[in-house]
């Protein structure tokens, strides 16, 4: 009886786990959604208004800024994520209350100092008057968007995800499409990429201010009155990898823009920015499902539930690849007219746009693999797989680029994209034994199709003599044998077990399951959570 309602419980418990995660999600996709309109019509605003050269001069120094401020964030937006949610678990207020200040002072003081030296290395160098002053201007956002993304994760790992996403997705994109409309329609001025520049470092800091009063009203009372403590040496440890995660991501995603810029290709760098801005828009659904995905992946994991953890990363791949494709299939269609609307020239970006969708789809299928494996305690290996593939991004990309100018640009990033999210996806099923993206429902169809062949070919056939029913019965009993062993490996995941230097794999039960046991762990976070031995 004990059993029994320890298994309800349980699986109650994972349902409502999937469940927060999916409404979760719908909430962000909204709010995503309407962060991109405006960021798009901030986009066509200034695409328009400032012309294609100008524009290119902008994204090219707004791609550097997103670089060095990931950079400067030291991978406290990323682990906040994790160490939050396991402090919260097991209620040690202090170290959440000394991770919080920890991640904030140490990304202000480095965003602070690498404006200052940015700065310095600008004015003593002999660049060109826009692209001098944009960079005097943008490197201020470094210090402002590090705080913005740590304060903004503290929010989701509290559970807010209006208040994490409006600051960053809303408010900032929001106030700059006001301050750039007003300045073109309302006052008739003709922007410049330095004033441009200033206009979004005004909306970001609008946005800072934001989610700095969120995280106040999120933080549970329980910690306002609690002395901070510091686990600085865990915490460091765990931050280097999320530092290089936090660098080489927003670097593979911006490859093309700072490659073409880098050679002097101004125009083109803007046409590729606004062309991977509007493929990235295929990957929303994914990022709204991280939204309460990665914390719940960290709670999961510090609870030693694999069976849910199974169900969550199928579920969520399989709901971003639907709504995924059928953003991807629009854009497709619509490449010509959409970039068309954004002013002459801007349609040379079509072949690369389509590239780009084709590659964000494949992705989608993938599901948010990187969190799965930051929030299991395998930050080292994303990081490793992370930077070798933006490497090899890079050299790819100079061919291309000199091959086929923007589109070769698109043809890299597209390819490692797709290679890098099967490199994940193999690390996670040997190191994890988890089924990566849909592949695990396709898996489950497939077991299901052959299971219920299995049963119409097994039925004795009256009508056939004697030696035919023998025969089928002897079929039979070998389908039975390979299917069941198939089945078995579809509703299963593989337990490792180590003994006397190999390795042997055991089914575990997925269905029924109330309690997976893990193999042996180590503390995590202080001796509070356990992380699996690789």
């Amino acid at each position: 009886m004990n059993a029994e309602c320890a298994t309800t419980s349980t699986a109650t418990g994972d349902g409502s786990a999937i469940k927060r995660v999916t409404r979760g999600g719908i909430t962000s996709f909204f709010i995503y959604g309407a962060g991109v309109g405006l960021t798009y019509c901030s986009q066509l605003l200034i695409a328009r208004m400032v012309g294609v050269h100008t524009y290119g001069v902008y994204a090219y120094v707004y791609a550097w800024m997103v670089v060095l401020a990931y950079m400067s964030a030291l991978g406290f937006d990323m682990a906040l994520l994790r160490f939050v949610p396991a402090y919260e678990a097991v209620r040690n207020w202090p170290l959440l209350c000394g991770v919080i200040q920890y991640g904030q002072r140490r990304a202000g003081a480095i965003g602070l100092a690498v404006a200052l030296i940015g700065a310095c290395a600008v004015l003593l160098r002999e660049e060109a008057p826009p692209l001098r002053d944009t960079l005097l201007v943008g490197l201020w956002l470094v210090p402002v968007w590090a705080l913005l993304w740590i304060r903004c994760s503290v929010v989701r790992a509290f559970g807010g995800v209006i208040s994490a996403l409006t600051p960053d997705r809303v408010v900032r994109d929001g106030l700059l499409v006001v301050l750039v409309g007003v300045a073109i329609v309302g006052l008739g001025w003709k922007l410049d990429a330095p004033m441009v520049m200033t206009a979004t470092l005004i909306s970001s800091v609008a946005g800072l201010s934001l989610a700095t009063l969120g995280m106040r009203r999120m933080r549970p009372s329980v910690v306002k009155d609690v002395a901070p403590e510091y686990d600085a040496a865990t915490w460091r440890l765990i931050a280097v990898p999320l530092v290089i995660i936090g660098a080489a991501e927003p670097l593979l995603n911006r490859t093309g823009v700072i490659l073409l810029g880098w050679f002097e290709q101004t125009k083109e760098a803007g046409i590729y920015s606004l062309v991977f801005n509007i493929a990235f828009v295929v990957a929303l659904p994914r990022i709204a499902t991280n939204t309460l995905f990665a914390p719940t992946v960290s709670s999961l994991f510090a609870r030693k539930d694999q069976a849910t953890l199974q169900a969550l990363v199928t579920t969520a791949a399989s709901w971003t690849l639907a709504a995924s494709a059928f953003i991807a299939f629009t854009l497709f269609v619509m490449a010509e007219p959409f970039l068309g609307w954004f002013g002459p020239g801007y349609d040379a970006g079509v072949p690369a746009l389509r590239i780009l969708l084709i590659a964000q789809v494949i992705a989608a299928s993938a599901g948010s693999q990187m969190y799965v494996m930051i929030m299991t305690g395998h930050e080292r290996g994303a990081a490793l797989l992370l930077v070798s593939h933006t490497v090899v991004n890079a050299a790819l990309s100079v061919w291309l680029i000199g091959l086929f100018g923007l589109s070769g640009a698109a043809m890299g990033t597209g390819a490692i994209l797709v290679v890098w999210n099967a490199a994940m996806g193999l690390y996670l099923w040997r190191r994890l034994h988890l089924v990566p993206g849909v592949l695990a429902a396709f898996r489950a169809l497939l077991v299901k199709a052959l299971d219920l062949r299995m049963h119409q070919g097994a039925r004795p056939q009256e009508t056939r003599g004697a030696v035919d029913v023998g025969r089928d019965r002897r079929s039979a009993r070998d389908r039975t044998g390979w299917i069941n062993g198939l089945s078995s490996a579809g509703s299963s995941v593989s337990r490792l077990r180590k003994s006397n230097g190999s390795v042997s794999f055991q089914p575990l039960d997925l269905k029924g399951a109330s309690h997976v046991e893990l193999p042996q762990t180590r503390p995590l976070v202080g001796t509070a959570v356990d992380r699996e031995i690789e």
